[in-house]
């Protein structure tokens, strides 16, 4: 999940290299919601053995209401940090 800062937009996507799509997202690279909405600081995220079920997740985590959204975030990342940097880029 990407938000645009703390209690901000919220975007939710999956991708097979985390690292280069939060580096599009900070950079603009493609207009579109994210960049319309400023969505650039990674504050959560989660492995998955395979692209399915990384889809799947990402399918249901879409239809959630806002608020088990952020408290996943809340648990997970109460200051919401910029996780970008903690990548292994």
């Amino acid at each position: 999940m990407v938000a645009s800062r703390r209690n901000g937009t919220i975007y939710i996507g999956s991708t097979d290299d985390l690292a280069r799509r939060i580096h599009h997202h900070k950079i603009k690279a493609q207009d579109g919601f994210t960049s319309r909405h400023g969505c650039d600081r990674l504050v959560w995220y989660k492995t998955h053995d395979t692209r399915e079920s990384a889809f799947i997740r990402e399918r249901r985590m879409k239809d959630w209401r806002r608020s088990w959204k952020l408290m996943l975030i809340e648990a997970a990342n109460p200051t919401w940090t910029d996780l970008y940097e903690t990548l292994n880029c």
